[in-house]
C-alpha cells in the first residue's frame, strides 16, 4: 500500500530537511570539550577545572582527564593545533619549542612571585607574547595556571647549599630542552621522565630527585620516596590554559565571554589555594621526617643567569625583554 503525499506535505518535508542542514551539528547537540592535564585528580588544579566544567555546563559537555591519561605529557599542544583535544593545561616550556622568544618566562629566576607572573600576564610586554604565540600556534590562551614555587627535591641525604652541591645528582625533568637546560642552570645532571612515572622512578633509586612546588609533592606522595626539600625557589611555576581555536571560533561572543570568565574565577581561585597550601606544607613535611634545607639563594641565582645567558635559547630572547619583565608590578 503506498501513502499519498499532496503537494503541502511535500513542501513541509522539504523546508524541515533544509532547516537541519542549515543549522550547525555543535548547535543541535551540546559539543563536547575534553579537557586534559599531567596533574592528578587530587590536585587544586583538578577542582579547578571542575569548577571550569560546571560553569560552562549549559553550553558544553564536558570531560576531563587527568595524570596524562589522554595525552602524554609534552603532546598536548600538538593534539590543539590539530584539532584533536578542544582544552589542555599546557607548559610554556613546550610552547617555546615553537616560539623560541618564549623560552624566556622557562628561565630560572626571571619571576618574583605569583604576583608577578599574574601581573606579567595583564601587561603590556605579557600580552604582545601572548599574541605572538596565538599567531604561530593557532591556539587561544586562556590564562596562567599557576601552581607554585619549584623545589628541589632528594632522596639522598646530601647536604646542598650551592650549584656545586648538585652535580652529578640525577634530577628528573621533564622531557624537552627547556626542561633540560633548567636542571642544568641548578648544577644538576637532568634526566628526562613523564610526571607519571617519577614515583617509582625516585623509589627504585633510577633518579636521585625531582624538582617539583610543595603542592605537587603532597598531591602525588613524593615526600615518602624522598628525605629532603631543598627551598631554591628556582621557578615561579606556571602553565598556559589553552582551547583549540576552532572550538573558540564556534562560539559566539557571548559564549566566549562567558567561558573566559569561568576559566578567570576558576584560575583565581586555584592560585590563592596554591599560595595557602604551600605555607602550610613546608612545615607539614619537616613533621612527616623530611629535612627542609634552604640553600644560598644567590649563589644559586647567579650560577642560573649565567648558564641561561650563555645558551642558545637566549639568542631567542627579545632585546631588553629581562628588564621589561623585571620591571612589571
Amino acid at each position: 500500500m503506498h501513502a499519498k503525499i499532496d503537494r503541502r506535505t511535500a513542501l513541509k518535508a522539504g523546508v524541515a530537511l533544509a532547516a537541519a542542514q542549515v543549522v550547525p551539528a555543535w548547535a543541535q547537540d551540546k559539543p563536547l570539550l575534553r579537557m586534559t592535564a599531567v596533574f592528578s585528580d587530587k590536585d587544586i588544579r583538578a577542582d579547578m577545572f571542575r569548577m571550569i566544567a560546571k560553569d560552562v555546563e549549559a553550553d558544553f559537555k564536558v570531560e576531563q582527564y587527568f595524570m596524562g591519561t589522554l595525552f602524554k605529557q609534552g603532546t598536548e599542544l600538538v593534539a590543539l593545533q590539530r584539532d584533536n583535544l578542544e582544552v589542555g593545561n599546557i607548559a610554556p616550556q613546550d610552547i617555546s619549542k615553537q616560539v623560541p622568544a618564549w623560552s624566556v618566562l622557562t628561565a630560572a629566576y626571571v619571576f618574583r612571585d605569583a604576583n608577578h607572573v599574574l601581573a606579567f600576564f595583564k601587561s603590556d610586554v605579557g600580552m604582545q607574547m601572548i599574541r605572538q604565540a596565538e599567531d604561530q600556534l593557532k591556539i587561544k590562551i586562556l590564562g596562567p595556571t599557576f601552581f607554585g614555587t619549584r623545589q628541589v627535591g632528594l632522596k639522598p641525604k646530601k647536604k646542598i647549599t650551592t650549584p656545586a652541591d648538585l652535580a652529578g645528582v640525577k634530577l628528573r625533568m621533564p622531557p624537552g630542552d627547556a626542561w633540560q637546560l633548567l636542571g642544568r642552570s641548578l648544577g644538576a645532571n637532568p634526566t628526562p621522565l613523564a610526571f607519571a612515572e617519577t614515583y617509582t622512578a625516585l623509589q627504585t633509586g633510577a633518579v636521585d630527585g625531582q624538582d617539583n612546588p610543595l603542592p605537587n609533592v603532597q598531591a602525588v606522595k613524593f615526600y615518602e620516596v624522598m628525605s629532603q626539600i631543598v627551598l631554591t625557589s628556582h621557578l615561579v611555576a606556571f602553565d598556559v590554559l589553552a582551547m583549540n581555536m576552532k572550538t573558540w571560533n564556534a562560539m559566539s561572543p557571548a559564549k566566549q565571554r562567558n567561558f573566559q570568565a569561568a576559566v578567570d574565577k576558576a584560575l583565581a581561585w586555584s592560585t590563592q589555594e596554591h599560595l595557602k597550601r604551600e605555607a602550610e606544607l613546608a612545615e607539614g613535611f619537616k613533621k612527616q621526617g623530611l629535612e627542609i634545607n634552604t640553600p644560598d639563594i644567590a649563589a644559586f641565582r647567579a650560577y642560573a643567569q649565567k648558564v641561561y645567558l650563555a645558551s642558545d635559547e637566549a639568542k631567542a630572547w627579545a632585546p631588553g625583554i629581562l628588564d621589561k619583565i623585571a620591571a612589571v608590578k
